[in-house]
């Protein structure tokens, strides 16, 4: 798996931006958010049962990601046709402020070492990528347990204070003075 540090591989993909048919579709890469704050997940399948609560609880925070300048990212190696199938019959997704991305070559996902060989879908995988393109963040979960979205923006707030944060710290609160 690609490590903390590395420069978050280019992409140049399709993705689901809306539900209506003519206007769902657009490419998507990683040229488009130089110099913001990315958040990337990957959730294995889409119409499963885990992913759908995951992905919907990324919509309910997306302006909290907003407010600190980062872009959510939502992918899986579904194609985006079967995102737009997925998008109009699941009502929580129906209106998701932030991109299906369509890894259906499993080329974003093999780049990242994060594919299932077992299963051949992407691994329950989160990424924080900083404005310079570089991985500052990683969580993987098992294939049927979701991930906290808080944490997620708990890690953020802590990544962009660029001081050392102590366990369990939340934005507001003391950093560690040395």
């Amino acid at each position: 798996m690609i490590k903390i540090g590395s420069k978050f591989p280019e992409f140049n993909l399709k993705a689901v931006v809306s539900s209506e048919l003519d206007s769902a579709f657009i490419d998507i890469n990683n040229k488009d958010y130089q110099g913001k704050w990315m958040v990337v997940f990957f959730w294995p399948k889409d119409f499963t049962f885990v992913c759908p609560t995951e992905i919907a609880e990324f919509g309910r925070k997306n302006d909290d990601f907003e407010d600190r300048d980062a872009k959510v990212l939502g992918v899986s190696v579904d194609s985006e046709f079967v995102h737009l199938a997925w998008r109009k019959d699941k009502a929580e997704l129906n209106d998701l402020p932030f991109p299906m991305v369509s890894d259906i070559k499993r080329e974003l996902s093999s780049e990242l070492g994060i594919v299932n060989e077992a299963e051949g879908v992407s691994e329950r995988a989160t990424f924080i990528v900083d404005p310079d393109g570089m991985i500052r963040f990683v969580m993987v979960t098992d294939l049927n347990v979701g991930r906290n979205v808080n944490e997620v923006l708990r890690v953020l707030d802590a990544l962009q204070t660029d001081e050392l944060c102590p366990c369990n710290w939340h934005k507001g609160e003391e950093t560690i003075q040395v």
